[in-house]
């Protein structure tokens, strides 16, 4: 065997090793599509309260800021899990009912 045709097996195996996380890119890119999907079409049927109208009262009193939000169903629920951070640094996740805005539990992450 000569020294030359390792080479294209090392670079198809370069490629064959990079495939498989474009496709769990791909497959992610597409849950969040089908979850965005959902979410819009709970806020057009009026099961859910807009983000808008639910994060400056989460702010005010809490005295943090929004970093991220999610829209979740649990146990038939839609439920607005949403990290907040707070102006010392710290971060707290806060369970809010995305139909009446309630808030349902709250926790502070410790250091």
């Amino acid at each position: 065997m000569k020294p030359t045709s390792i080479l294209p097996c090392l670079v198809l195996g370069l490629f064959a090793g990079f495939a498989p996380p474009a496709v769990a890119d791909s497959d992610r890119d597409h849950d969040r599509d089908r979850d965005h999907d959902r979410a819009r079409a709970a806020l057009a049927r009026g099961e859910i309260l807009p983000l808008h109208t639910i994060l400056p009262k989460l702010e005010e009193r809490f005295g943090a800021r929004m970093l991220e939000v999610e829209l979740e169903r649990e146990h038939g629920v839609f439920v607005y899990e949403v990290e907040l951070i707070t102006p010392g640094g710290r971060i707290m996740e806060v369970m809010v009912d995305a139909t009446t805005g309630a808030v349902l539990e709250h926790e502070t992450e410790d250091d």
